[in-house]
């Protein structure tokens, strides 16, 4: 067999080898979307948006007035007994008394510090914390379907580089045994070939196991049913212009954590204001309409009724607390003091995290250059060495070795593209522009 021959051979039993059940191809941005619809973390986040969107209005800030309606009915029974000014002597037995008032009241705290604006000033920035956690889920739970989606893929490769070494291992078999049929070679060169063979099932088996398990636990990332099969994309796309320095750049406008802690800085600051507040009176008004009704079986009045309308205004102020004061202001400064500490802690966090992924990024970007290169030549090897066993020049031990070198190298490069993949996505989760 010639050498043209020997790669047309090895192009067959590859493509041969990669060919799988028919199955739906699941692309990454169907699983991204199906994530976004379905995740349980980032639909959780989003209810969590919503009830601060909720709280977040100027009647949860305390400026606006209450209005209440009320309504009391007392009702004696009672054994009376009275003597009046002129001597006069009245009682009697199971006395009945019965009054009566109901009416609506309206309340309005007109100034307390400034602390309800303030209040309110918070509220808004506890909405745009949710929005920041709901933006640090997304991230997170995209990360994750990106790093499980092209593990399939990697582990795909690989099940198509270990199917196609099971076919050349099955052939190799079948012409030990044709061999050993007329006398051309030994009985162990049989054996050696079925115990290959069999030692390549079993990592194929292993390989399809694992493929299996990566399967449901995208299934589970994604939200449905665990039980989905499907196939995923065999191209590694990998982005190949990231800059450290822009990276950085956007880390300070767009990382989640970081936006984070900058809005719990604003929080500390207005919940200080908040307590500054109780330095100043609080100053209520009210006003209100009542009716009242009561009736008495003893007395100078057996029936009475009012109705009318009231108003006044109220003012307090905290003169002494036992210096409670002093002591929550202080906590304030302190709360103020670790914000600040937290962003620097964070700033140094991102920046350590994107300086050493960045350096990581680099050396697989290196990597699959040449692991790419490898395979190409253990490729070629396979071909040359294929070519030489069918014509018996060389060994088995050099054929088995040439096609071991050919797996390991495409397990290799498949795995410094993954490698390389996970790394830019580390980068674009911790700059807060990972797509979706």
């Amino acid at each position: 067999m010639k050498l043209k021959n020997s790669y047309q051979l090895l192009v067959l039993v590859l493509l041969s080898a990669t060919s799988l059940q028919a199955q739906q191809t699941l692309s990454i941005e169907e699983a991204l979307k199906t994530a976004l619809d379905n995740n349980y973390e980032i639909k959780i986040a989003s209810n969590d948006l919503k009830a601060s969107q909720t709280n977040n209005t100027i009647g949860n800030a305390g400026m606006l007035p209450t209005l209440t309606a009320t309504v009391t009915d007392n009702n004696n029974i009672q054994n009376l007994s009275q003597i009046r000014l002129d001597g006069t002597e009245n009682s009697l037995d199971n006395a009945k008394s019965n009054s009566l008032n109901y009416g609506v009241g309206l309340g309005w705290t007109i100034f307390d510090g400034m602390s309800m604006f303030a209040k309110k000033e918070q509220l808004e920035e506890l909405q745009k914390l949710g929005e920041s956690q709901l933006k640090l889920s997304i991230l997170t739970k995209i990360a994750d379907v990106y790093a499980t989606y092209y593990d399939l893929v990697q582990q795909q490769q690989q099940l198509s580089a270990l199917d196609s070494t099971l076919v050349i291992s099955n052939q190799r078999l079948d012409l030990a045994q044709n061999r050993f049929s007329i006398g051309k070679a030994s009985k162990l060169e049989v054996l050696n070939a079925q115990v290959d063979l069999n030692t390549d099932k079993v990592t194929l088996l292993k390989q399809k196991e694992l493929f299996t398990n990566t399967k449901i636990l995208l299934n589970q990332i994604l939200a449905r049913d665990t039980k989905i099969d499907f196939k995923v994309t065999d191209v590694f796309k990998v982005d190949t212009k990231l800059e450290l320095a822009e990276l950085n750049n956007l880390a300070q406008k767009q990382n989640p954590q970081l936006e984070a802690q900058i809005i719990n800085k604003r929080v500390a600051e207005l919940q200080l204001k908040q307590v500054k507040s109780t330095r100043y009176p609080t100053i209520r008004v009210n006003t209100g309409y009542n009716f009242t009704e009561t009736e008495s079986s003893l007395g100078f009045t057996t029936q009475s009724s009012a109705r009318g309308f009231n108003y006044g205004f109220s003012a307090s102020l905290n003169l002494f607390d036992g210096f409670a004061q002093h002591r929550n202001e202080k906590i304030a400064h302190l709360a103020i003091d670790n914000a600040k500490l937290q962003i620097e802690q964070q700033n140094l966090n991102i920046e350590t995290q994107l300086a050493t992924a960045y350096q990581t990024y680099l050396t697989n970007l290196e990597l699959i250059e040449l692991e790419k290169t490898n395979q190409a030549i253990a490729k070629q090897n396979l071909a040359i060495t294929l070519d030489k066993f069918h014509i018996g020049t060389i060994t088995t031990l050099e054929f088995r070795t040439a096609q071991l070198n050919f797996v390991n190298a495409t397990v290799r490069y498949s795995n410094a593209q993954f490698q390389a993949k996970l790394s830019e996505i580390a980068l674009k989760e911790l700059s807060g522009k990972l797509d979706y």
